[in-house]
């Protein structure tokens, strides 16, 4: 790869392949279950361990305060699971499988962890802030959801008050660009292995997500009311417009 391309995108284009399959999966998994509080909370249970782990042993040079998110992992899962649910909760095997290999990369070169910090966290200002929008339509157009009082609880995690996303963006950008800069090219090589892995893991633990399938039947049927109502209230309307016209 030429040297004088920025290596952030370097490792954007080592993993565009199997980043598509990933963005497919995700889709495929989650996008109509976003209104299900159990399927959404169990798609955050299992990338908190992993999100932990990083800010736990990253060094703040390369994952700055400013965008870690365990705390908000947290206020979320207490949201939607109760309080006591860190007491109860088990990492699944796959879960286990990928903190293992975070731990086995660390002790090789614990700057490969880069790579997971940039894509994990990226995803979460890219993906994450266009799910939680999904999630938040969801929820109006589920006719059950009760009284909507515009209060926007079990979000915390896709909010950055402080920050814009632009801002955290960029700065991540900036910081994988200057540690390639310094970096040989056995290291470059390592970085991008382990950029496609990133995603062959998170692909593996969102395979994981159960109860999919029967949350998928609800948002279809919620959303085909909604197409129904707006069909019969255009139809409503229409014959009050005939109806004056005749009189």
């Amino acid at each position: 790869m030429a040297q004088n391309v920025p290596f952030s995108k370097q490792m954007r284009l080592a993993t565009r392949d199997i980043h598509s399959v990933s963005d497919a999966l995700v889709n495929a998994k989650l996008a109509f279950a976003l209104y299900d509080n159990r399927v959404w909370a169990e798609g955050l249970l299992i990338f908190y361990d992993i999100f932990k782990h990083l800010e736990q042993h990253v060094p703040h040079d390369f994952l700055p305060p400013e965008i870690h998110r365990t705390a908000q992992f947290e206020q979320d899962l207490r949201f939607y699971l109760g309080d006591g649910w860190l007491e109860r909760h088990t990492p699944k095997p796959e879960v286990l499988a990928y903190l293992n290999h975070l731990h086995e990369i660390e002790q090789e070169n614990a700057n490969l962890l880069l790579a997971y910090v940039y894509h994990l966290y990226m995803g979460l200002l890219s993906g994450g802030q266009i799910l939680q929008k999904r999630r938040s339509l969801g929820r109006r157009i589920n006719p059950f959801r009760g009284v909507d009082d515009g209060t926007v609880e079990g979000a915390a995690l896709t909010t950055f008050e402080d920050h814009s996303i632009y801002e955290l963006k960029q700065r991540l950008r900036k910081i994988v660009d200057e540690f390639g800069v310094r970096i040989d090219d056995e290291t470059c090589q390592r970085m991008l292995d382990e950029s496609r892995k990133v995603f062959e893991l998170n692909n593996t633990i969102i395979r994981t997500v159960e109860g999919v399938g029967s949350a998928n039947v609800r948002t279809v049927l919620y959303v085909g009311m909604a197409i129904a109502a707006i069909i019969m209230a255009k139809y409503m309307l229409r014959n009050n417009v005939d109806s004056k016209q005749d009189r």
